[in-house]
């Protein structure tokens, strides 16, 4: 009989799943409440009651106060600029009625005197949708607090203190109390914005399109700003339509370039410069880390100067009369070539990218284990099979993540585009230019022409690209399935 073939010890764990995680949940939810005391059935309608039931004071005084404050911002909606926040708040997330000049108000069914600030509106809403969903939260670990006193009494144990609970946030769970500031910072600075942004795409919030001075009204339109990406009509019409794709293409023609110009570029430079023999390495390695050392902005304008239609390039090659007119290098003129440009932008961001490359590809280098080498020349492996063999394997085995990474950044490299070109040449009627990539056209969109449902549009297929490529390559990378061996 065949035995029974081991598990893979390498293979992760499957988790529970979506699904099951809330099933979970429920299914928890209902056993605390059936098996719960009377004062954690009680905490279900009042934060805190079961750490008073035992005993608990300071922690059922914290769970009811902020219950309380909650309450009290959702009940008594408090203002700013006139907006409200709380109920008044969910209630105009609608933007129904609000194009008259004034705010609805839903309890007197009326509008008010000021002036309609739909953006503060979608705003506040969502703020008062997290607000919620925080309520909910505390509600939560209002009752598990309940719940653990009561097994804790079930097994004879007395209920933990105040002090002992602090005490524990700076010993075993020492990674929550740390973890926390960077979860709430990231809430409120990049998921919410985030959400408002989204939102944003599905309203016909358009500065063209505002009413009076002093009043920015709109209202929801569905999906009509993706269909204008693909069908022409909307606030840009058929300059969305005819750019969307070509812009598209260049973005994910530069990233690759980019990326793998500045990756090879680096591992080549990192090699050359450790070759056993050569001379003035430390001196090497300084002249290239000064390109790091220089704000990259500064080298970008620089460069710019210096292919500048009047720049010195173009007035050496004048003087010596290989060329009578200026080289449109960056396309900065109209009718300029745009392969030109392209070609020389990502020329320059070989010279800014390659030494973070050859940085960390150095230290990596020097860690392949010399064993790997000499067993490889006892084998008549020649330099050209050691390096396609040995060295590259194992430098992109390591640097997968940051492979990865760069690609994603060059997706969104808004500072070599946007210093260098400016996205040139431009095009009459195009909102975008020759160079441009998404996330510079998406600046351009919503600072300069002001349609900033339209820019939102952009913003989501750029995310959208960008999460997807970045899950898909990780997850089916070696670093990530194999991370702890190399062979």
């Amino acid at each position: 009989m065949a035995s029974k073939s081991k598990a893979d010890p390498n293979k992760k764990p499957k988790g529970r799943g979506f699904f099951g995680s809330i099933g979970k949940f429920f299914s928890d939810f209902v056993k605390r409440f059936a098996d719960g005391s009377i004062g954690t059935k009680l905490s279900h309608f009042i934060f805190g009651a079961g750490n008073f039931y035992h005993k608990q004071y300071v922690k059922g005084a914290l769970f009811l106060l902020l219950q309380i404050a909650i309450l009290a911002f959702m009940i008594l909606c408090p203002t700013i600029n006139g907006t409200p926040y709380g109920y008044k708040a969910l209630a105009n997330l609608t933007l129904k009625n609000v194009t008259e000049g004034g705010q609805f108000d839903p309890v007197s069914g009326k509008f008010a005197e000021f002036s309609s600030n739909c953006q503060l509106m979608v705003l506040f809403g969502f703020v008062t949708i997290a607000v919620i969903i925080i309520y909910f939260i505390i509600w939560n670990k209002n009752i598990e607090s309940s719940y653990k006193a009561d097994m804790d009494r079930k097994v004879g144990k007395k209920p933990s203190t105040i002090g002992e609970d602090v005490k524990t946030l700076f010993d075993q769970k020492f990674h929550i109390t740390m973890l926390t500031p960077t979860c709430i910072a990231a809430l409120v600075f990049t998921v919410l914005p985030t959400v408002f942004m989204i939102a944003l795409a599905f309203t016909s919030y358009n500065d063209p399109d505002m009413n009076a001075a002093g009043t920015k009204l709109f209202g929801w339109n569905g999906i009509e700003n993706f269909k204008s990406v693909f069908t022409g009509e909307g606030s840009l019409g058929v300059e969305i339509k005819n750019r969307f794709l070509p812009v598209l293409g260049w973005t994910f023609i530069w990233a690759i370039f980019a990326t793998l110009t500045c990756y090879f570029g680096g591992i080549i430079l990192a090699l050359l410069i450790n070759k056993k023999g050569l001379k003035g390495k430390k001196i090497f390695r300084t002249i290239f880390i000064l390109t790091i050392a220089v704000p990259q902005f500064i080298s970008l304008l620089a460069v710019r100067n210096l292919l500048g239609e009047y720049g010195p390039i173009n007035s050496l090659l004048q003087n010596l009369g290989w060329i009578k007119e200026p080289i449109g290098f960056l396309g900065q003129n109209p009718g300029d070539s745009e392969v030109l440009a392209k070609i020389m932008v990502i020329i320059v961001n070989m010279w800014v990218g390659i030494p973070y490359t050859m940085l960390m590809t150095s230290g990596i280098l020097m860690n392949i284990p010399t064993d790997l080498y000499e067993a490889a020349r006892v084998d008549g492996a020649s330099t050209t099979k050691m390096f396609f063999k040995i060295t590259l394997p194992y430098v992109v085995f390591i640097t997968t993540p940051y492979l990865i990474s760069s690609f994603v950044g060059n997706l969104n490299s808004f500072n070599t585009i946007f210093l260098l070109t400016g996205g040139s040449p431009t095009y009459p009627g195009y909102a975008a230019g020759g160079t441009d990539l998404l996330v510079t056209w998406l600046y351009k969109v919503t600072i300069e022409q002001g349609a900033y449902n339209t820019g939102a549009v952009i913003g989501i297929f750029t995310f959208l690209i960008t999460a997807t490529i970045t899950l898909v390559t990780y997850r089916r990378s070696k670093a990530y399935n194999e991370e702890d061996t190399f062979q």
